[in-house]
């Protein structure tokens, strides 16, 4: 047993850095709907039959022009990626630096909202990938079976003493 809770607790301290991040920023995440300042709300577009959106090429030319006269500073800023809401109307284009996203409607191309969005980044900070893909792999199976193992070496650490005593009080031999 003193071995087990001496494991327990240095694997645990070993982990605890990377369990506090990942918990945290997946309590962001989980509010990032609810939170403006996590993800800005999906707007409301015209329509959400596509044969009557413009093309990405287009929608993607006036979100980069949306971004340069909201924020000069921003020209060459390039799209990292474009979230299509056919549910909602809408085209989220999401630029590569600075968290900027605009929002445009996919039928008239009006421009809904341009805001910053940090539920990239945070999600990047939750798994890992912040710092590579090979890290994120690495950490995210380190960290499934610390939790494993920590799960299962805390149970061991609260059944065992309980069985011990048991089969004292039925005079078995340990």
């Amino acid at each position: 047993m003193r071995r087990y809770r001496k494991f327990h607790r240095y694997f645990g301290l070993a982990l605890a850095i990377f369990l506090l991040i990942s918990a945290l920023t997946g309590l962001l995440l989980g509010w990032k709907k609810d939170a403006n300042w996590i993800q800005p709300p999906t707007q409301k577009g015209i329509s959400k039959d596509l044969a009557e959106w413009k093309s990405l090429d287009e929608l993607a030319k006036i979100g980069q022009t949306a971004l340069v006269a909201y924020s000069p500073e921003q020209k060459g800023n390039k799209i990292g990626k474009m979230d299509v809401r056919p549910s909602k109307g809408v085209v989220k284009v999401v630029f590569k630096k600075g968290n900027w996203e605009v929002q445009i409607d996919g039928t008239s191309g009006e421009v809904k909202s341009i805001d910053k969005r940090y539920s990239d980044w945070i999600e990047s900070l939750h798994d890992g990938s912040i710092i590579s893909d090979t890290f994120k792999l690495i950490s995210m199976n380190l960290l499934g079976i610390g939790l494993t193992i920590l799960s299962l070496t805390g149970f061991w650490l609260w059944y065992g003493p309980k069985l011990i005593r048991a089969m004292k009080r039925r005079n078995i031999k340990i």
